[in-house]
């Protein structure tokens, strides 16, 4: 018989789309990932990285602080037929997270994507490097202060300036 799993108590909210939402600390980030692993998340359906510069003023419990970036991964569990979503505040000035891809492997490819495109790093991840953008691309394109428009398209046999 497995042993009992006790999940990190962390804030929580509830949710109509989720049965429930958990906001850990990075400290206890991973440890609750594993826990909700134990307990039948088999899953990890998404994990992406949002940029809230410019929208402040989301919804989060009491004790939580609101930082610039957070991790959102969406955990499922077949057998149980339950959803559960971990939203984690990252740090502007430290955008460094714990990788999950030794709880479920298949966050690879969304960890490298949320990287490359918001630039939140995940630490103890195998392959850290970009996987859409070239990788001598400044920046991270989907944060919200990255420069609109500094590249300038190209077509191919496209007339010059009129």
């Amino acid at each position: 018989m497995p042993a009992t799993v006790v999940l990190p108590e962390v804030p929580r909210l509830s949710d109509r789309l989720v049965d429930q939402i958990a906001f850990p600390s990075r400290d206890t980030y991973k440890r609750m990932a594993a826990a909700f692993r134990d307990t039948g998340f088999e899953t990890c359906s998404d994990l992406c990285a949002v940029d809230y510069l410019t929208h402040p003023g989301r919804t989060l419990p009491e004790g939580v602080g609101p930082e610039r970036f957070e991790v959102v991964v969406n955990l499922l569990s077949l057998s149980k037929r339950q959803r559960v979503r971990i939203r984690v505040q990252v740090p502007e000035s430290d955008p460094l997270l714990d990788s999950l891809v030794d709880v479920y492997p298949g966050v690879d490819a969304m960890e490298r994507e949320a990287y490359d495109l918001v630039g939140v790093v995940f630490g103890g991840h195998p392959d850290m490097t970009r996987i859409l953008m070239p990788e001598d691309w400044e920046g991270h394109p989907l944060r919200k202060d990255y420069g609109v428009g500094r590249v300038p398209v190209q077509f191919k046999e496209a007339p010059g300036p009129r």
